[in-house]
């Protein structure tokens, strides 16, 4: 078997101001054919999975390019059309193939394409004809449109949120391309539009029964090849957003429509229920300073990198000043310029500095401090399971009895080895402050007193019912009271 893999994937958040192009990805992630680490980044499982999958059974895998960009603003139309255009004259080049295996993210929109990843498959397809089963892995913070369903074989989404399952995943895509390769399975797919929008974590009730559920079914019906939830992206203003259902069975598509629709009313039912509760920032920074130990972790949720904010708000960390905290530490503040001016006066240095709150409204002030820069580090890099995420060249700053870590590529705080990596332990920390939404969770939960989440200020359109959006659906649930008609609660 003769079959070609290749991975491009980043998040848009159409309302941020952060425009991506090429660059984007040469700083997270640009590996061409046969460069890729053997490491995974979260969209490039497939790639590694399939590196071990063929060699077992004896397959060429042919790579193409692999390509992450950290989630910001509407990506470059000439970096979405080279970088598709590369993988795509690189399929060209390796026909015949017998099978395509994708890694995706699902919420990328570059100018001039809405729907990036459903442009790439239908490519894809139109090269390989109808024959030739396409597989993909995505992200759950997508948009499953119709004309990506309607070009691949089969999709998987990711269940975890916060996302510790990316290989998992690529290991269940691998499973369904080998055993249709094989002749044992037929994939078809059947979605349930839930008509709505909400935040899904999986680390917390109700969203934690519900994943569990999914894969005891996966487990114990052997009809069922892969269910998926795709949460949708709140920030994606497109047409086909919202929350959906995907069921992938052998050649049973009723059965997985009747499956697809009861999860999705499930999840209707529940609406309103899944996201975690969130206090603000003089609420958050009091009830940390009053915890009898540290650390007390406070996420930003909505300045999260990982959303596609800048990553550079101060608000929290403006709270902290204000009511005299000490032995905290905020990871990390965006700002290129403040770095670059701290690596010029070198370590030990101490010197006035403005930094922070530079992208958008709702994001606080920037903070006018003397600091004493303490560590510099070049080409920074976390973990994130089994990835290292890179945040770029930082600066661990200290002043009024605060740490602050700054960097130069926007990334969301995933592992406590975000403060290692600047010299900073942060079991010696009272309060640890993560621009996150949940993805954290899984890292910081073991080494946390508590953690509180803070809705401080607002660089993130989060309330569905009040963002103005242009080109999404205004009739998903919470827009309207009712979208399936008065017959379902």
């Amino acid at each position: 078997m003769r079959v070609f893999t290749a991975a491009l994937a980043t998040e848009t958040n159409t309302f941020s101001p952060i425009c991506i192009d090429r660059r984007a990805f040469e700083a997270s992630l640009y590996a061409p054919p046969g460069q890729h680490p053997a490491t995974p980044t979260l969209c490039t499982a497939p790639l590694t999975v399939g590196r071990r999958v063929a060699a077992e059974r004896g397959w060429t895998l042919i790579e193409g390019t692999a390509a992450w960009a950290d989630p910001a603003g509407l990506l470059n139309r000439e970096a979405y059309e080279s970088l598709r255009d590369e993988i795509l004259d690189q399929l060209r080049a390796a026909l015949p193939v017998d099978a395509i295996v994708m890694g995706l993210h699902g919420a990328m929109v570059a100018d001039g394409t809405e729907d990036t990843e459903g442009d790439l498959l239908a490519r894809m397809r139109d090269l390989v004809g109808p024959g030739v089963p396409i597989f993909a892995e995505l992200d759950p913070h997508s948009h499953l449109t119709a004309k990506r369903v309607t070009a691949a074989t089969a999709l998987v989404f990711f269940k975890e949120f916060p996302h510790t399952d990316f290989v998992d995943r690529a290991e269940d895509l691998w499973r369904i391309a080998v055993d249709t390769l094989e002749g044992r399975v037929d994939p078809v797919m059947s979605v349930f539009d839930c008509r709505m929008i909400d935040v899904y974590p999986t680390s917390r009730e109700p969203m934690r029964g519900i994943v569990d559920g999914l894969m005891r079914r996966e487990q114990a019906d052997a009809d069922i090849l892969s269910l998926s939830i795709v949460h949708g992206f709140m920030a994606g203003d497109v047409p086909e957003m919202g929350t959906k259902v995907l069921a992938v069975t052998n050649a049973r598509p009723d059965k997985g429509a009747a499956m697809a629709r009861e999860i999705g009313l499930e999840l209707f039912a529940r609406r309103g229920t899944f996201i975690m509760p969130q206090i603000g920032p003089d609420e958050a920074v009091a009830e940390a300073l009053a915890a009898p130990r540290g650390p007390v972790v406070i996420a930003d949720v909505w300045d999260n990198p990982g959303g596609g904010t800048a990553g550079d708000a101060t608000v929290l960390l403006a709270t902290l000043l204000a009511q005299g905290a000490r032995d905290a530490v905020i990871g990390t503040i965006w700002d290129p310029m403040a770095v670059q001016i701290c690596m010029a006066a070198g370590e030990g240095a101490s010197i006035p500095l403005r930094f922070g709150a530079k992208s958008a409204p709702g994001t606080g002030q920037p903070i006018d401090a003397r600091v004493e820069i303490v560590r510099l580090v070049r080409d920074a890099h976390m973990r994130f399971g089994d990835s290292a995420v890179p945040f770029g060249d930082a600066a661990h700053i200290r002043f009024d009895g605060l740490d602050v870590i700054l960097n130069s590529t926007r990334a969301q705080g995933f592992d406590p080895s975000l403060f290692t990596a600047l010299g900073i332990d942060p079991l010696a920390k009272k309060i640890l402050v993560v621009k996150s939404t949940n993805h954290f969770h899984a890292a910081f939960s073991p080494i946390a007193a508590a953690i509180l989440y803070c809705s401080a200020g607002t660089p993130y359109p989060n309330n569905p019912a009040e963002t103005a959006y242009r080109r999404a659906p205004r009739t998903l649930w919470p827009m309207v009271p009712a979208p399936h008609g008065a017959s379902i609660p």
